[in-house]
C-alpha cells in the first residue's frame, strides 16, 4: 500500500492563528489564471467573478463578528488583504464564548474561498470547478511600520502589475 505524503505546512509552527492581531493574506487562483478582470490604464476592472470575490471579501466581518478588514486589492489572479482578528468579548450576551469556536485565520480564509467559489460556480453552472489554489500565504503583522509598509504594497500592487507582466514569464502566449 502506498504511503500518503504529508504536506508541509506553510503556517508558523506553534502560533495560535485565532490570536488577536493583524494578518497580511494573499490568496491565488488555481494555476494563477487571470479570472477576476483586467488592469486597464492602471485600474483594476473587475469582471463578474471579480465582483463576486469583492462582495465575499467585504462580507467576512458579517460572518465573523470579531473580524475587521483593512486594505485589500483584487488582482486578475489573486487577492491581497489585511485581516484583523479582535478579541472576543466573553461578557457580551449572545457572543461566541467557547475558545474552540474562535475563528482562526485558516477558517476565515476557507470561508471566503468556499463562498466565492460557490457563487462563481453557480454563475457558470459548474458546481465543482476550482477557483482558488490550495492554501494561502500569510504574514503576521508585528508592528505599525510593517502595517504601513503592507498597506503601501497593497495600494501600489496594481501599478506593480504592469512591471510584472512585462517579465517574459508573465507574457501570455
Amino acid at each position: 500500500m502506498k504511503e500518503k505524503l504529508q504536506r508541509k505546512s506553510i503556517r508558523l509552527k506553534e502560533y495560535d492563528y485565532s490570536r488577536s492581531g493583524e494578518y497580511f493574506v494573499t490568496i491565488c487562483t488555481k494555476n494563477h489564471e487571470c479570472v477576476f478582470g483586467s488592469i486597464i490604464n492602471g485600474q483594476m476592472d473587475l469582471n463578474e467573478k471579480g465582483r463576486i470575490v469583492n462582495r465575499c471579501w467585504k462580507g467576512i466581518p458579517e460572518h465573523f463578528s470579531n473580524v475587521e478588514l483593512d486594505e485589500y486589492v483584487i488582482m486578475p489572479n489573486h487577492i491581497h488583504g489585511i485581516v484583523i482578528i479582535n478579541e472576543i468579548d466573553m461578557n457580551c450576551r449572545g457572543e461566541v464564548t467557547s475558545p474552540l469556536r474562535k475563528p482562526t485565520l485558516g477558517k476565515i480564509a476557507a470561508y471566503f474561498k468556499y463562498q466565492s467559489t460557490k457563487l462563481i460556480n453557480e454563475l457558470h453552472g459548474a458546481p465543482s470547478a476550482k477557483v482558488w489554489q490550495r492554501n494561502y500565504y500569510d504574514r503576521i503583522i508585528r508592528n505599525e511600520k510593517e502595517l504601513q509598509n503592507i498597506r503601501d504594497y497593497i495600494a501600489n500592487n496594481i501599478l506593480a502589475w504592469a512591471i510584472e507582466t512585462e517579465h517574459p514569464e508573465n507574457i501570455p502566449l
